[in-house]
């Protein structure tokens, strides 16, 4: 064997049975792995000889890696493994890596025509701080990487996650993907939608919010938002600072419409999935369960629990993270049910990962259902343009940048209202579009602006005046436009930028509901 390996500590609800002899000689694993430092999410680096590595265990657990987000810390550790690997293979211990093989090893990642997963620019960065993390908690001079050189970090570096799909596009790839329709808009014979809810109810919410991944998918139920805004059209609600990136409180605004369709849910499928679940009996085997006796308002929200031996304990609600939320559960009509939002079947709370597999499928049942055969064996990268702009692909953080751009577009909408610009006065007035940068900035809860538009709206920040601010609904001839209503306009955009998908021929084809 040439390959090293990694086991990460699991949750404690998550060690499964252990034999009462208990394995490798210890008879309580979990409580010796505590001993040694390890928490939930921690790496264990095993050499190729089968041995767990002391001094990358120390690594683990030290000041350099350990405060790091548990996914950032399982992204830099499967980095790390990889190059430990392509070192172990060359008789090199990564402790006397140098500069030149480092070299060597990026240009394999990157360039090589030999290997068939080159990696983009974006990723290598990702990879060179991982490196630079390691070889800097070992005190190796020189560093054989360091991502605060610019020779090693990449020239074309930039975001692969951005992707942008317009809201009739996404009425395609739910109705799609995840509602088992045909393209004519008729039920698929056998389509099996026990989840269709949940799932729709999912990207709704999502694409209203712009939540990320995370923030959405470990919501609570009353966490919900439910009084709605003078207007009446959205609700707002705060994010806790324990799910968000920037480690802040924020609040987030959602439409009355996706949250019909979260509430619909709720009274449907979860609460089917929550009957199933009492009657077999399953929240009664949890090993953690936190029951919920009360949450305080006011401006430092409180929940208050009883474990299972029936301790009160209690607890700030923003400072909760994704994996202590999993256990709290409140008192339902017929027992205990999970405070979490969105569960699976079997009615346990579905991990924020899991949606990715959701969101997979329905790229694949989208990709059966509008392409040929002949189309569908060349994978995704490598299909022609032509091929790739006749389905959907959707990612989870499709859903927040699809958000920044509409509305984007939509408040540039309604500033031509509220001023009354034609388009001779936008080239005038220009200066007063810079307020919807500025709102949608807050709306993503980002600290700064460049960073909502180089990472969100980079491929429209070029078109602001040529595409956006001159899209009316006569042109100075006087013709009606083509992007009265925001459908054309989206696609006009879609057409003079690369990056956003807009499924213009097959929409066309028949009527398609735009994403709630």
């Amino acid at each position: 064997m040439d390959e090293w390996w990694l086991v990460f500590v699991p949750d404690p609800e998550r060690w499964g049975p252990l034999p009462e002899e208990g394995v490798l000689g210890v008879r309580d694993l979990p409580a010796a792995v505590a001993a040694v430092g390890l928490q939930p999410g921690d790496p264990v680096f095993v050499r190729p000889d089968f041995v767990v590595d002391p001094e990358l265990l120390e690594f683990a657990l030290s000041s350099e890696f350990h405060p790091l987000e548990r996914e950032t810390r399982r992204n830099y550790a499967l980095d790390i493994r990889l190059l430990l690997t392509w070192l172990w293979r060359r008789g090199i211990p990564w402790r006397q890596a140098t500069e030149s093989d480092l070299r060597a090893y990026r240009e394999f990642r990157c360039d090589s025509p030999l290997n068939p997963s080159r990696i983009s620019g974006t990723k290598w960065d990702r990879e060179a701080s991982a490196f630079t993390r390691l070889y800097r908690w070992a005190k190796v001079t020189p560093r054989p990487v360091d991502s605060q050189r610019r020779a090693d970090r990449a020239a074309d570096a930039r975001s692969s996650r951005v992707s942008w799909l317009t809201p009739r596009t996404w009425g395609l790839w739910q109705d799609v993907g995840l509602r088992g329709l045909s393209p004519d808009g008729t039920p698929v014979p056998g389509w099996d939608g026990r989840t269709e809810l949940r799932n729709t109810s999912f990207v709704g919410f999502t694409l209203s919010s712009g939540l990320r991944r995370q923030e959405s998918g470990a919501i609570l139920t009353f966490e919900v938002p439910s009084r709605p805004l003078r207007s009446g059209s959205y609700c707002h609600g705060q994010m806790a600072r324990a799910l968000s990136r920037s480690k802040r409180d924020r609040t987030f605004y959602a439409s009355v419409d996706s949250l019909r369709q979260v509430s619909a849910y709720a009274e449907s499928e979860r609460a089917w999935a929550v009957a199933r679940a009492q009657a077999q009996g399953r929240y009664e085997k949890l090993p953690l369960m936190r029951l919920i006796t009360k949450v305080t308002t006011g401006r430092t929200p409180t929940v208050h629990w009883v474990d299972r031996d029936g301790a009160p304990r209690r607890h700030d609600l923003s400072l909760l993270d994704w994996r202590e939320r999993q256990w709290l559960f409140v008192e339902g009509p017929q027992g205990p049910e999970p405070a979490w939002l969105w569960l699976t079947e079997q009615g346990m709370p579905m991990l924020p990962d899991r949606w990715n597999t959701v969101f997979r499928q329905a790229n694949q049942r989208c990709e059966q259902a509008l392409l040929t055969p002949e189309e569908r064996e060349a994978p995704r990268l490598l299909r022609v343009a032509e091929i790739r702009g006749k389905v959907p692909y959707a990612t989870p953080h499709s859903m927040r940048h699809s958000m920044a751009l509409y509305m984007l577009i939509l408040l540039n909408e309604l500033m031509d209202k509220k001023y009354g610009l034609t388009a001779a006065d936008r080239r005038d007035f220009a200066q007063l579009y810079g307020d919807p940068w500025w709102l949608v900035k807050t709306l993503l809860g980002h600290k700064d602006v460049e960073t909502t538009k180089e990472h969100y709206l980079r491929p429209v920040m070029h078109l602001q005046l040529e595409s956006i601010l001159a899209c009316d609904t006569e042109d100075e001839h006087g013709d009606m436009d083509e992007t009265k209503d925001l459908n054309g306009l989206f696609a006009r955009l879609a057409r003079e930028t690369s990056g956003i998908q807009d499924i213009e021929r097959l929409v066309e084809a028949r009527p398609v509901a735009a994403a709630s």
